[in-house]
């Protein structure tokens, strides 16, 4: 009873501070320290090139890229999770690779070997900006300029996968694939985000009346940090597009509540719980059946 009242007594000591974290790290959230790549298309036994997509506004600098050719009328664009690397969807990479597709694997700005953006505002433009600059990339290749494009968005990241049909005729796409995300609601993914611990919290502001703030103001200020208008309207793009949005059922960071609830808006939209799933993590908890559902979407989708 005495260490938890002299954990209340340190927290709300602490209490005019949290409001100072919590909007450090709402920056810190979309500029993470960068994750090496654990391992490379070659260790899974995959050829690939390494190309670099430049960005407006960054002096030939841009998106690091890993390009593995198959069909090239068949093409996945893969993103990764927030604060991790394309080396994390490897595994996915692999399965899509394997059955015949061309697969990009891109780092997203300020994470793997892609270029840095200090910037802290208007982060789903920029994240957008990301995934549409691949794929106008590939589109401008000549092998690849006729080819049925897909794009695979990760947790956080399939926030901008998705958001990117918002740019309709200027970047079109065939299909669209989101594992763990999106949501509905934003500031609860960000609630969530904070208390997962994956975010550097000292001591004291991690119980009582300071975690309250700091959540609240980290959460609130990432959301305010995005510029965003969200959910996107059920119009456009977003009514012709095939979706598959796969949510894990024992997911803490997204609910597949809130994925489901996303995905009733718009008319092609499939959303799948895999079971006993926690956040990205059906191809390892499911294998065969988050095999079967995504490349029996892309079959349906990208098939001529």
């Amino acid at each position: 009873m005495a260490t938890g009242f002299l954990t209340k007594v340190v927290s709300t000591a602490t209490l005019p501070v949290a409001p100072l974290y919590g909007a450090f790290l709402s920056y810190f959230i979309y500029h993470p320290p960068r994750k090496r790549h654990h391992k490379t298309p070659a260790d899974l036994g995959i050829d690939s090139t390494d190309i670099t997509v430049p960005l407006d506004g960054f002096k030939g600098r841009g998106l690091h890229v890993w390009l593995c050719p198959a069909d090239p009328q068949r093409v996945v664009v893969l993103g990764h999770g927030l604060g991790l690397s394309k080396s994390a969807s490897l595994a996915q990479a692999k399965l899509l690779h394997q059955a015949g597709y061309t697969v990009a694997l891109f780092d997203h700005r300020n994470h793997g070997r892609s270029v840095a953006d200090r910037a802290c505002w208007g982060m789903s433009d920029r994240h957008t900006d990301d995934v549409v600059a691949v794929v106008r990339h590939l589109r401008s290749l000549d092998e690849y300029a006729a080819a049925r494009i897909a794009v695979y968005g990760f947790s956080i990241s399939a926030f901008p996968s998705f958001y990117m049909l918002r740019r309709g005729e200027d970047c079109p796409v065939d299909a669209l694939v989101c594992d763990s995300g999106p949501a509905l609601e934003l500031a609860p993914l960000f609630r969530n985000f904070v208390a997962s611990g994956g975010l550097p919290v000292p001591g004291p502001l991690r119980s009582g009346p300071s975690r309250t703030v700091l959540e609240a103001v980290a959460s609130s200020a990432a959301v305010a940090m995005l510029r965003v208008q969200w959910p996107p309207a059920a119009e456009g793009a977003y009514e012709r597009t095939p979706m598959l949005f796969l949510a894990g059922e024992r997911d803490a960071m997204i609910p597949a509540a809130g994925v489901h609830a996303l995905g009733e808006r718009y008319p092609l939209a499939e959303v799948h719980t895999l079971p006993d799933t926690p956040h990205i993590q059906g191809i390892k908890t499911q294998p065969d059946l988050y095999a079967d559902t995504v490349l029996g979407f892309l079959d349906r989708t990208l098939k001529d």
